[in-house]
């Protein structure tokens, strides 16, 4: 289970910790689903689920308002006894000096923001469900080309990083080199970006480590970026057999999620820069709805049949 820590949620958020005496090193976070406790403030407990964000806004605090003052505090007590990440308030209400200690002494963290309650909350979630994704990590590159999430695959040494490298010079660009960590953030979208360590960095055999940033500016960088496409490069086989119309799409899968895949085979002269582009441009095409194969397919079947009908007419 990926987890995220407080700390960097509160930094995100720009939150206002209303708790400084609480350390928010330790505490982490495991869920990207949150929590406006609404049956809790009544005193119904069952099925709580306590490793949650637990969110405040003007209808939960108008709601304790309204209670006797030793009877709402003794619900946030019973409340915050659960041991949550932490309580956020919205709408910037203000905390008073009880729920403050309150959450003190059961160190949970009391934060504050001034925005509404339902855009912090789909904030929140939009942020925890790429923070804690399921992801691997693959050998290969990632490139940024015509909007297009490029992954280029091979084995070492077959050119990938010399085709990025020719792709930057076109304009596009990168995402990383060598290592590409995936994250799954939807059942639809799968997101890459490069380790801390590695990241606008380049390995070329025979000159060494190329830094990206320096060398063409931060234009030719890019931090994330969603993977579209995949392009498999392997060697040349004359024995094998190629796909050269494309009709029937071809398809790769990480974490569950399946990417449209192209196998390409490497042969001295063939310029890998301007097939990825193509293939890019290619594949923008069939998602605005044209597909060059079935078109030629189309004409090629046309042909025929008027031929068959020209053939019976004479």
């Amino acid at each position: 289970m990926y987890t995220v820590g407080l700390k960097k949620l509160v930094e995100k958020m720009a939150l206002e910790n209303c708790t400084p005496e609480i350390d928010l090193a330790g505490i982490k976070i495991s869920q990207a689903e949150i929590n406006r406790p609404a049956l809790q403030l009544t005193g119904f407990f069952d099925y709580f689920d306590s490793e949650r964000i637990q969110i405040i806004g003007n209808v939960e605090h108008a709601f304790m308002q309204k209670m006797e003052k030793d009877h709402g505090l003794g619900i946030l007590r019973k409340l915050m006894s659960f041991k949550m990440p932490c309580i956020v308030f919205c709408r910037n209400i203000e905390v008073s000096e009880e729920i403050r200690q309150i959450g003190i002494e059961y160190g949970v963290p009391i934060l504050r923001t001034a925005k509404s309650t339902s855009s912090f909350m789909a904030e929140v979630i939009r942020w925890l469900c790429v923070e804690l994704a399921p992801r691997i990590s693959i050998h290969g590159v990632l490139v940024d080309v015509y909007g297009e999430g490029i992954l280029i695959m091979g084995e070492s040494g077959i050119g990938k990083s010399e085709a990025a490298l020719e792709l930057l010079k076109r304009g596009h660009r990168l995402v990383t080199d060598d290592v590409v960590e995936i994250k799954k953030v939807s059942d639809d979208t799968l997101v890459g970006t490069a380790p801390d360590i590695t990241r606008h960095f380049i390995e070329l055999r025979g000159i060494g480590i190329v830094d990206v940033k320096t060398l063409f500016g931060v234009e030719s960088v890019k931090n994330t970026q969603s993977i579209d496409l995949v392009i498999n490069l392997e060697e040349w086989d004359r024995e094998k057999e190629y796909d050269r119309l494309g009709l029937e799409e071809q398809y790769t899968e990480f974490l569950g999620n399946k990417v449209v895949c192209h196998n390409i085979p490497i042969r001295p002269g063939r310029n890998l820069a301007i097939i990825c582009e193509t293939a890019a441009v290619n594949f923008r095409q069939k998602k605005m709805g044209y597909n060059a194969a079935q078109e030629l397919y189309k004409r090629v079947t046309s042909n025929l049949m008027k031929n068959s009908t020209e053939g019976e007419e004479s």
